[in-house]
């Protein structure tokens, strides 16, 4: 964890905010390995003495969730799996514990996000049917429906759903004075991010196709290597103050959520006033991600809508529907085409829906700044 971007974002105690409705600080509290600006291994402390809530930085990555202990449940084995085990011992342990298990998952799943966020820089990958960089080329539609000159004078950009942090890099190559903070929950994928941002080096099992992989490991020329962090939270119960952030990215996560509304809500709430909030997804809705009722479309087809979701997620982020947050205005939609890489032989295609809004900068925060 980077020093400048915890002074920077000053994160809360996500218990506090959620059992107290009270946003109150984390403190560093033992810091165990530290290298330069960047905190290795420490722990986060809530300053309420009631509650000394505790949240582990790991291999420089803070967890700050208010379910932290079930989230540890979940997800703790990838971090304790090792990174120096030989490319045939993994693939001996692949054979072993088969297809579908735990191991494979996570494999297939750094694989996917690893060839898509920096293929293009791999030597080894030879060019073929597959292109990746589908979430740059998706961010870059978002940022064209965008004032550039607002982009580049952000000063604090959130990248929700940051998967292997390709776009964090990008965005802070447009926000050329910008703080960019990645916030994923997967927490394989942000050990793959901190590792570019840190070492400039990207090291994955790219998948050849079922349980054959091949090791990858190369450098990355990043921009704004140094202004990019990366921390595990809920990005629906972000640890941190209203109005924090200039920018917020939410790249095909919104139809990953359980409550897509109350989603919304709360990144126009995290947006200071002035601020955009750059959104797409592909509706691809799954019931144990999202229950149907949630959905934004993709249902109700006898209704109004007809259960079409772009016009309804407009309504939402125009102010123009009563669950719709308030203060923001669309300034600009597109679509996208996105593939994802499974395997040689395989890929999904989306056409990802893009939209972007702007905080309305209400009369009497216009009275102060004069």
């Amino acid at each position: 964890m980077r020093r400048k971007h915890f002074a920077a974002w000053a994160p809360h105690c996500p218990i506090c905010i959620r059992d107290r409705g009270q946003s109150l600080p984390l403190l560093l509290g033992e810091i165990t390995a530290e290298a330069q600006d960047d905190v290795e291994a420490a722990t986060l402390v809530c300053a309420e003495a009631s509650c000394r809530a505790e949240f582990p930085i790991i291999d420089g990555i803070p967890i700050i969730m208010a379910n932290l202990r079930q989230h540890l449940g979940e997800r703790a084995v990838e971090l304790l799996l090792r990174d120096d085990l030989d490319p045939a011992v993994l693939s001996l342990l692949g054979d072993a514990l088969g297809p579908d298990s735990w191991f494979d998952q996570i494999r297939q799943g750094v694989s996917t996000y690893a060839w898509d966020s920096y293929a293009d820089a791999d030597p080894a990958e030879a060019a073929g049917a597959q292109l990746p960089g589908a979430a740059r080329r998706c961010l870059a539609a978002l940022l064209a429906l965008i004032d550039p000159v607002a982009v580049a004078a952000a000063g604090r950009v959130l990248d929700l759903g940051c998967a292997g942090g390709r776009t964090a890099f990008e965005v802070a190559a447009a926000a050329p004075s910008g703080l960019v903070l990645g916030i994923d929950s997967n927490l394989s994928l942000l050990r793959l991010a901190r590792r570019a941002a840190r070492q400039g080096e990207v090291d994955y099992d790219r998948r050849r196709i079922g349980l054959v992989y091949d090791r990858r490991r190369f450098t990355a020329d990043l921009p704004g290597r140094d202004r990019v962090d990366f921390w595990a939270c809920d990005a629906t119960a972000l640890p941190l103050a209203a109005g924090s952030a200039d920018l917020i990215l939410a790249l095909n996560l919104l139809d990953c959520v359980p409550d897509p509304v109350g989603f919304l809500h709360h990144l126009a709430a995290m947006l200071r006033p002035g601020g955009a909030l750059l959104v797409a997804t592909p509706f691809d809705w799954a019931t144990r991600a999202t229950p149907a009722l949630h959905w934004i479309g993709g249902h109700s087809q006898r209704g109004p809508g007809a259960g079409a979701a772009e016009p309804l997620l407009r309504s939402l982020l125009a102010g123009e529907h009563e669950r719709g947050p308030a203060g923001l205005t669309v300034v600009g939609e597109t679509d996208q085409d996105w593939h994802t890489r499974l395997h040689e032989r395989a890929a999904v295609s989306y056409r990802t829906h893009c939209i972007a809004a702007k905080k309305t900068i209400l009369r009497h925060a216009l009275d102060k700044q004069m």
